[in-house]
């Protein structure tokens, strides 16, 4: 069945893998990002795209590019929240605008969006929204505090969102990849704390060179993402979360081996707290 999927970040990475397989699946795209030349360069011409300038960290901007596609497409059916940018260092090295823009981008803009969404879907009593989240929304890892942070905070959202619009018919789905093979971390998608702790150095170089070298040559391939999400999407019941790849599967489980090992080490403990009568 033809849907109207609207994306957020389609200029580079994975939201061009995204628009490219929709609108290949016969779909009608909203493609959207901050530089709408871009996006037109990455996805090129289709008669069912189109192309929208959208900023996820304003409100306007949000508002703006979802009355423009109800105009032209008379809704929107699916909404991708897969803008990105990696705010990467060590918590103490990482600047207060640094954390707070990185929270902007994952958190609020995906808020904003989602927001400016809802009405539509809401009148037509279905929806489903998607939101691109990272085996770091899972389990934190150093050098990542601010990324997981946001990705945490997106999850805990969503989470509380589902119950607030299942009864109006809309869906929702976490999605967690593993390393995939995008840009997020090129220049163009990611920061790093300027060094200002040596006690950090030694750490700081090791993860400078451990992302250099993961940089074209992650091993996910984020085609093969694409098409899980046009089937998940085409799903009666889609998943409230999807765990992409198996290295994704890995922090998955060893996340829940330590919860259940955290929760057994202390249970007769935890269980002490109610009032004695």
């Amino acid at each position: 069945m033809e849907k109207v999927w609207f994306i957020t970040g389609v200029g580079r990475g994975m939201g061009t893998n995204f628009a490219k397989a929709a609108l290949n699946a016969g779909h009608k795209v909203v493609a959207t990002g901050r530089n709408p030349d871009a996006v037109a360069k990455a996805i090129g011409e289709a008669e069912n795209l189109m192309v929208v300038q959208l900023d996820v960290t304003r409100p306007v901007d949000a508002q703006s590019a979802v009355k423009a596609a109800v105009d032209r497409f008379g809704t929107i059916d699916v909404l991708i929240n897969n803008a990105a940018h990696f705010y990467g260092g060590f918590f103490e090295e990482l600047a207060p605008d640094q954390i707070e823009r990185q929270l902007q981008v994952a958190l609020i803009g995906p808020m904003n969006v989602t927001r400016a969404v809802l009405p539509a879907m809401r009148k037509q009593r279905s929806g489903h929204i998607i939101s691109i989240s990272s085996g770091a929304g899972i389990s934190g890892f150093e050098f990542n505090s601010a990324y997981a942070a946001s990705k945490f905070a997106l999850e805990g959202w969503m989470d509380s969102l589902q119950p607030e619009v299942s009864p109006f018919g809309i869906h929702t789905t976490i999605v967690n990849p593993g390393f995939f093979r995008t840009e997020l971390l090129t220049e163009a998608s990611s920061t790093f704390a300027n060094p200002t702790i040596e006690d950090y150095a030694d750490r700081r170089a090791g993860y400078m060179t451990f992302f250099n070298k993961q940089n074209g040559q992650q091993s996910g391939d984020p085609n093969k993402l694409a098409k899980a999400l046009l089937m998940i999407a085409s799903e009666a019941e889609p998943p409230r979360r999807f765990i992409a790849g198996a290295d994704a599967i890995g922090i998955a489980e060893q996340k829940i081996a330590d919860l259940r090992s955290q929760i057994d080490a202390y249970r007769d403990l935890s269980t002490s707290m109610a009032y004695e009568d």
